[in-house]
């Protein structure tokens, strides 16, 4: 497994999922609100929307993995 030529206090960061699966988890729970669109470009906005959310989220957030550790 390719994680385990990292150090091992980064093992647990790298090998799950969790960032995928709390994305997929935001986009579900935005686009329930909305129910019904009317074509797949408003699907395609509000998916697009939330990634920008989470990318800046992410850049002026804590950083997931020091490497310096």
């Amino acid at each position: 497994m390719n994680y385990m030529q990292f150090p091992e206090s980064h093992w647990r960061k790298i090998r799950t999922t969790n960032m995928m699966e709390r994305t997929n988890k935001e986009i579900k729970r935005r686009s329930k609100v909305v129910g019904a669109f009317p074509n797949q470009e408003s699907v395609l906005r509000l998916v697009v929307s939330i990634l920008i959310d989470i990318n800046e989220d992410w850049i002026t957030g804590n950083r997931y993995i020091v490497m310096e550790q």
